[in-house]
């Protein structure tokens, strides 16, 4: 059984275990229209996946630009109809990755649009995973490569099923039109890339540099723990700077520093973690605030700002322990 993450936190100053890449808050919705990212549970068969009937796209045709869809003509196809409208190069896309991506929905029948994330400028982050977005999209999505605009027409089987999303104004019956613009890709592979940083305080732990996905080595000095947090630069990205309110998706390892036991790590488990970090422990929403995409970071946590006297049952975690992690920022939302 895969272990789960011990990083989400509640108010008060208690703390929740979730699990690793498949907590199911709101941290991956965009909006409270329907993104594809919240499905109704699904136990559809594997469609059969055509060219067309696609309605045109007749403006911003170009990657990343918001596209306007005319509405559909005629009525649409029962199976999944999927075309590439612009064929990246870039890294084949897998079932279970998580995808950044743009994209605009809109409905068959009459082109109203439901949701698009072009307007609120933050692409989707969101894993290509049953439960975790609507089943249309993960099989349209899955072999496609980054850089590629991808545009499909979903029935209801594999959207959001006889119950529509009345809030949106779906109804049971209603075929979506998606065009999705697929930037990045990531999975258990995936880590920092950027510019190393000197580790030159010899009182603070060492962190591995290597790049290669594996899980870097975390060595921890024999002297006392600092009492302030600490959060350096190990690999410097030259993506955004992450804020207080984003979503993160990393790679991470955690240590205690008075044994050197690591309690926690997405290499182990083999899945990545996404989460907000209002959500997080102090140490790391502060931690992490201010640091590029695409970073390694060195955190080290003090007893105040971590799980203090009250560790998660069946942690491992000590009371009043401080806290080392390596983490690798991959992606903001």
């Amino acid at each position: 059984m895969r272990r789960r993450s011990l990083l989400i936190a509640v108010p008060a100053g208690m703390v929740t275990l979730a699990a690793c890449g498949d907590d199911k808050d709101d941290s991956s919705k965009a909006s409270d229209s329907a993104s594809p990212s919240t499905p109704q549970e699904s136990a559809a068969p594997s469609p059969k996946i055509v060219d067309g009937p696609l309605p045109a796209i007749t403006a911003g045709t170009k990657f990343d630009e918001k596209p306007t869809v005319a509405k559909g003509s005629g009525d649409p196809s029962k199976d999944l109809a999927v075309k590439t409208v612009i064929a990246g190069n870039g890294t084949t896309v897998v079932e279970n990755d998580y995808i950044q991506a743009n994209y605009l929905g809109q409905i068959w029948a009459t082109a109203k649009v439901f949701d698009n994330s072009y307007d609120r400028k933050t692409p989707l982050l969101i894993q290509l995973s049953q439960g975790r977005i609507i089943d249309g999209w993960r099989y349209a999505l899955t072999g496609k490569k980054t850089g590629s605009r991808v545009q499909m027409a979903v029935p209801p089987t594999w959207g959001y099923g006889e119950q529509g999303e009345p809030q949106a104004g779906i109804k049971g019956t209603d075929t979506l039109v998606f065009v999705v613009d697929i930037q990045e890709t990531f999975n258990t592979k995936s880590s920092a890339k950027g510019t190393e940083v000197a580790q030159d305080n010899t009182d603070l732990p060492k962190v591995g540099t290597n790049t290669d996905g594996k899980a870097p080595s975390l060595d921890i000095p024999k002297s006392d723990p600092p009492k302030k947090l600490v959060a350096n630069y190990v690999i410097e990205g030259d993506g955004d700077e992450v804020s207080a309110e984003n979503t993160v998706l990393v790679q991470y390892k955690g240590l205690q520093w008075d044994t050197g036991k690591e309690f926690d790590s997405t290499y182990a488990n083999k899945q990545l973690v996404s989460f907000p970090l209002q959500k997080v422990v102090k140490g790391w929403s502060q931690g992490l605030t201010g640091k590029k995409v695409g970073s390694r970071v060195l955190i080290v946590i003090p007893p105040d700002l971590g799980y203090g006297d009250n560790p998660p049952q069946g942690s491992g975690i000590a009371k009043g322990a401080t806290l080392v992690f390596s983490v690798d920022i991959l992606a903001k939302m």
